[in-house]
């Protein structure tokens, strides 16, 4: 089956898309990566999406003009990647959309909400959509995230050790494979970060750390935000911009003197490389395999590794493009959703069972034909 991953992250920064042909080998479950294509948002739906997140507030008006924005932004990558990456011919697009909220209450997931209209994705390419792809976990006691450990735990499961999945993206999840896997948002990684250095600059990120790595690191401050709450809860957990943002960090500032902006930058930086490596310690990590744009930080990579001593590598050494492993890995939860196939490990996720996640869009031949019984994959095959 031909399959596109459509993934916007919580840095909503562009939107991409990864097809690959998945098909079922016994128990493997064979991944062949066609390539993939990225698109920046247009800035002014990207302005609009950052207008409309915590804690700034909303309106009805405004969530349907973005849903309706954001679903035809992913429909224009769509149609790209269905004629540039598989030849004019898909059999299934699986679009995660863009997490506008995450509700969580006293540590439990009430909701979630990704916005992207799936029906303007399958009414320009004529394809099935996947989407809404978190929903059914928090809806069976899960965190909705990381949605990719099934992949994580899949794919690296049998090295040796204790490898770790880490993925920077605005938020660092990670996914320990070993036993009962576990898997779990450890803090920010890149959303302090672009939140600090676009107030100051008006840039949008720290292009190849440099600001951060001219800089000193604010121990008082660096106390301050290490003290968060939630970096002691036990896991499964997760958590978004809705706490992680510029006005979180403008009040752990409270009564300090002027920082310098490149103190500042190097600061919240050493708190995703400290908060990550305390998470991977915590479960005796051995490898660290990493994925999402924060690994094209330089500072921010050398940090984590001077934190952790352990080998960290990216997943481009293992055969998975970084840059897409998170859209090939929707890719494959809409594979085995059209299959009736779960998409979760509940001991990452803290579901009471395996979901078959998302819903359907039928394409203009109506929903996608499978042919016999599929068996739930025990093992990933990158080829």
């Amino acid at each position: 089956m031909r399959v596109i991953g459509l993934m916007s992250g919580t840095s909503y920064d562009a939107i991409d898309a990864a097809a690959a042909d998945l098909r079922l080998d016994g128990d493997v479950l064979v991944l062949t990566p066609l390539g993939m294509l990225s698109q920046p948002y247009p800035p002014e739906l990207r302005a609009a999406v950052a207008a409309s997140l915590p804690p700034a507030s909303t309106t009805v008006e405004q969530v349907c003009r973005l849903d309706t924005g954001i679903g035809q932004a992913f429909a224009a990558v769509a149609r790209q990647a269905v004629e540039q990456l598989c030849g004019g011919y898909a059999d299934l697009i699986v679009s995660h959309g863009q997490t506008v909220y995450h509700w969580v209450d006293d540590a439990t997931v009430r909701g979630t909400l990704q916005l992207g209209q799936p029906a303007w994705i399958a009414e320009a390419t004529g394809v099935p959509v996947v989407s809404d792809l978190r929903a059914r976990d928090v809806a069976a006691g899960g965190q909705g995230a990381p949605l990719v450990s099934i992949i994580d735990v899949l794919w690296l499961r049998g090295r040796p050790g204790v490898p770790v999945a880490l993925n920077l993206g605005g938020i660092a999840n990670i996914t320990v494979v070993h036993g009962d896997p576990v898997a779990f948002d450890t803090g920010p990684a890149n959303a302090l970060i672009d939140a600090v250095v676009t107030e100051l600059t008006g840039r949008p990120f720290d292009a190849d750390g440099v600001m951060a790595a001219r800089g000193q690191v604010h121990e008082e401050l660096l106390g301050r935000l290490l003290a968060e709450p939630y970096y002691e809860r036990p896991a499964p957990k997760s958590t978004g911009k809705e706490l992680f943002n510029l006005a979180y960090v403008a009040k752990a500032m409270e009564g300090l003197p002027e920082i310098p902006a490149e103190d500042l930058v190097a600061t919240v930086t050493t708190l995703t490389a400290r908060t990550v490596a305390d998470a991977v310690r915590r479960y005796g990590g051995t490898e660290v395999v990493a994925s999402g744009g924060g690994i094209q930080n330089p500072a921010l990579m050398h940090l984590l590794a001077d934190e952790l001593e352990i080998p960290v590598r990216t997943t481009d050494e293992l055969g998975m493009p970084s840059a897409a492993k998170e859209a090939y890995a929707f890719a494959v939860l809409g594979f085995l959703s059209v299959h009736g196939l779960g998409g979760t490990v509940p001991s990452c996720t803290g579901a009471a069972h395996s979901s078959v996640l998302g819903s359907v869009t039928p394409g203009l031949s109506g929903l996608p034909t499978i042919a016999g019984e599929a068996r739930p994959p025990m093992r990933l095959l990158v080829q």
